[in-house]
């Protein structure tokens, strides 16, 4: 979490995309590949973010099967 200047809407719909970058040197992979890494280990990742307040990232990521057969999360 950090309270810099937030992400607005129209561009937190696009932060995993490949190559979408809101900083003018920037390449845009590193959402998306951080994104690709936790999605193919059977996680997930959130965000949230308000203007001029700061964004949240979530990301929860399964940390083995329980006895029931169901997943226990590391958030």
């Amino acid at each position: 979490q950090d309270t810099g200047k937030g992400i607005s809407d129209k561009d937190i719909i696009k932060i995993f995309d490949p190559f979408f970058s809101s900083k003018p040197n920037g390449v845009g992979l590193g959402l998306t590949l951080c994104y690709g890494i936790i999605v193919s280990h059977g996680g997930t990742i959130e965000v949230e973010s308000k203007l001029r307040e700061g964004t949240l990232f979530t990301v929860s990521l399964p940390i083995g099967q329980s006895r029931g057969g169901y997943n226990s999360y590391l958030t």
